[in-house]
């Protein structure tokens, strides 16, 4: 039965739902109207607002995507100084930025660092990485088969003996699952254990269950959102050596050996082998010595013979710093439109990191004893747009959205689903939300309309650092690498996003950061 608004839960008003993000505005006072937030009273914030919606949005991007579609100077006046100066000015308060300010002041005690970023919040995205396969360490214990995939929902729980043949799937299907999952054959019996390897990262998982594995369409379908919450993109991206490195079903009668990885298998997949679980250190601690500006988005940075000169939006004008040194933990999209001398390759080499986006939900809920009747703590689904869902505590309900368009591959998949995702009305996050929440635990006696007290969704469009891997980067693991054109010192300037480092994600920023502060040494 279809679920209204009202029986959702979305009958009454709140505020921005159907904010765009100035798509179509075409002045730049436009764009940033409404950037200031409106002041709350003690009474006011000590109730959770029904629905919010934190991270990149409308105003957090305005200023960038005025940058990029060369918009922002028409409208903005000219620079003003403010007569400050710094010995270190990092443009990004991400976990790279301020693991950058930290160990340039671990070096230089006294030295006076401003950071400067376009979100309204320190230490950036946490990303993805915590998750493992279906029934593994870490992984989801129960599967919805969702409308959206198999034309009804039904969750079936991967504890109990015998989930396969609850499945809604063809019965063909089943028993392709059930020979992956415990007596496949080797795939490739004429290859040695490299060729083998060298077969697998020419293929995505959903290529090699496709056509290697022959297995029925309802089995690849099945499998599709498997690696959606570690890797923000789906089985169709997901590389075949990665899928074997990880434990996924179909890899067992190859042979191969389990003590070591491939050299193909992706930076996270090779830390992950023996147990690292890749998850980022803590967000280091800043101090007084450190000036942050928030919502302060940067637009130009430029060299100078006596020092580097910075300039940022403060919502009416653009205003100046200089700086001993500058160190760019942005996304290093945005680096050639702030720093339009650097050299053409770089710029393109730049250009090249796409990123991938995310969407988090935190569901506070009034009464979690429904969640606990399901019989499950964490469930991925196999088609709806979120794509795993999880009890995160006593009182708070936690999903997760890939908008990458998989079928595409990692990078051009993630630019398709960021342009779909920041035309998105917030109004059809929330419904999703509620829609199917209200589809998996209303059965057991949840009702959206009045268990759900507030949503606040983290939405990132520029989310996971990308990370080389096959069969997309041919170039990988041998190089050379785009991230070696793109980073390196220009002056005073340095690069120190992510974007710049081939390494695992959950280590990528840090190291950047560590990276372009000895450059700068």
């Amino acid at each position: 039965m279809s679920l209204t608004p009202r029986d959702l839960g979305m009958d009454r008003p709140i505020s921005r739902r159907d904010f765009f993000d100035g798509i179509a505005v075409g002045a730049l006072g436009s764009t940033l109207a409404g950037c200031g937030t409106a002041e709350r009273t003690e009474k006011d914030a000590a109730r959770p607002e029904p629905f919010t919606v934190s991270g990149d949005t409308s105003e957090a991007l305005s200023v960038p995507h005025a940058l990029r579609d060369g918009r922002f100077w028409e409208y903005a006046g000219p620079p003003e100084p403010t007569g400050e100066s710094y010995d270190l000015v990092v443009v990004g308060a991400g976990r790279g930025g301020v693991s950058a300010a930290h160990e340039w002041l671990r070096r230089h005690p006294r030295a006076r660092v401003l950071l400067l970023d376009n979100h309204d919040t320190l230490g950036g995205h946490e990303t993805t990485g915590r998750g493992g396969t279906d029934g593994g360490p870490g992984g989801v214990d129960g599967v919805v088969c969702d409308v959206e995939t198999f034309g009804a929902d039904t969750l079936v729980r991967l504890a109990s003996p015998g989930w396969i043949d609850r499945l809604p799937i063809a019965v063909a299907a089943r028993r392709d699952l059930r020979m992956l999952h415990h007596d496949p054959p080797d795939w490739f019996p004429g290859l040695s254990a490299e060729g083998k390897q060298e077969r697998l990262a020419e293929l995505t998982y959903s290529q090699f269950l496709r056509e290697v594995c022959a297995a029925h369409p309802d089995v690849e379908r099945f499998c599709r959102t498997m690696p959606s919450r570690k890797w923000a993109y789906d089985s169709r991206a997901f590389g075949a050596i990665d899928a074997w490195g990880t434990g996924y079903p179909g890899f067992g009668g190859l042979g191969l050996d389990r003590d070591k990885p491939s050299r193909l298998n992706s930076p996270t997949v090779r830390r992950e082998w023996h147990g690292d679980p890749g998850v980022p250190a803590a967000v280091p601690a800043l101090d007084e010595r450190v000036r942050l500006r928030l919502s302060s988005p940067v637009v130009s940075v430029r060299d100078g013979s006596d020092a580097a000169t910075v300039g940022y939006f403060d919502g009416h004008r653009v205003l100046t710093v200089a700086a001993g040194a500058v160190i760019l933990a942005c996304w290093g999209a945005v680096v050639p439109h702030l720093l339009p001398e650097l050299p053409g390759e770089r710029r393109r080499a730049l250009r090249r990191a796409v990123r991938v986006p995310l969407l988090h939900a935190t569901v506070r809920v009034r009464d979690p004893r429904a969640w606990r009747r399901l019989g499950v703590d964490r469930v991925r689904w196999t088609g709806a747009y979120w794509s795993s869902a999880e009890l995160a505590s006593p009182a708070d309900v936690r999903l997760l959205a890939t908008p990458c368009r998989s079928e595409l591959g990692p990078d051009a998949g993630s630019a398709a689903g960021r342009r779909v995702l920041i035309r998105t009305p917030y109004s059809v996050l929330e419904r999703t939300v509620r829609d199917q929440l209200a589809r998996l635990l209303g059965p057991v006696g949840f009702d959206p309309a009045g268990d759900i007290e507030a949503i606040t969704i983290d939405r990132r469009g520029h989310a996971n650092a990308p990370e080389y891997c096959r069969p997309w980067h041919p170039f990988y693991p041998d190089g050379p690498f785009p991230a070696d054109a793109a980073r390196g010192r220009f002056g005073r300037i340095a690069i120190a996003g992510s974007d710049a480092v081939p390494a695992a994600r959950a280590e990528a920023a840090g190291l950047a950061a560590f990276r372009a502060v000895e450059e700068l040494a």
